[in-house]
């Protein structure tokens, strides 16, 4: 019981590091900015230590971003996105939306489908990252293998 334990801190600790960052598909991904990568990486890190299984704020910015980029969004997405980038930029670069398109709270009906898109991206990211760490584990053990003394004509 107690490896399984260490084992899912470890798969959890590996995940904050390496999971992809979920964006929208069309081919704006490598356009995001490394600071927000980093603070991706951050967040996940301290979402760790509260235990809260859903997407970060960076995470959310991100998709928005590469959505934004995508397909125009309309009024409620903006205004999502517009809200969440100045928390993240704000918390990470230290500087400020403007003001004539800051927005500093959402209403109930946009924090809902905020939250929604962030319990996607976590659902998303869980999946592909353990997918991507099992194929990892069955190509170590593939070259593990085809490394034994056995396979060498060796006595094992």
């Amino acid at each position: 019981m107690h490896n399984r334990i260490v084992d899912k801190q470890i798969d959890n600790l590996v995940g904050a590091l390496m999971d992809p960052i979920i964006v929208m598909p069309g081919g704006w991904g490598d356009s995001l900015p490394d600071w927000i990568k980093g603070a991706i990486q951050m967040e996940r890190l301290v979402q760790l230590m509260t235990g809260e299984e859903t997407g970060t704020d960076a995470e959310a910015c991100a998709y928005l971003f590469t959505a934004s980029l995508t397909n125009p969004m309309d009024s409620e997405w903006t205004r999502i996105y517009l809200y969440i980038a100045g928390k993240v930029v704000s918390r990470n670069k230290g500087t400020e939306i403007p003001e004539d398109i800051r927005v500093d709270s959402l209403n109930d009906d946009e924090m809902r489908s905020l939250r929604e898109l962030k319990q996607w991206i976590w659902d998303r990211r869980a999946k592909v990252g353990q997918e991507r760490r099992r194929a990892g584990k069955a190509q170590a053990k593939v070259e593990a293998e085809a490394r034994t003394p056995k396979q060498l004509g060796l006595p094992v």
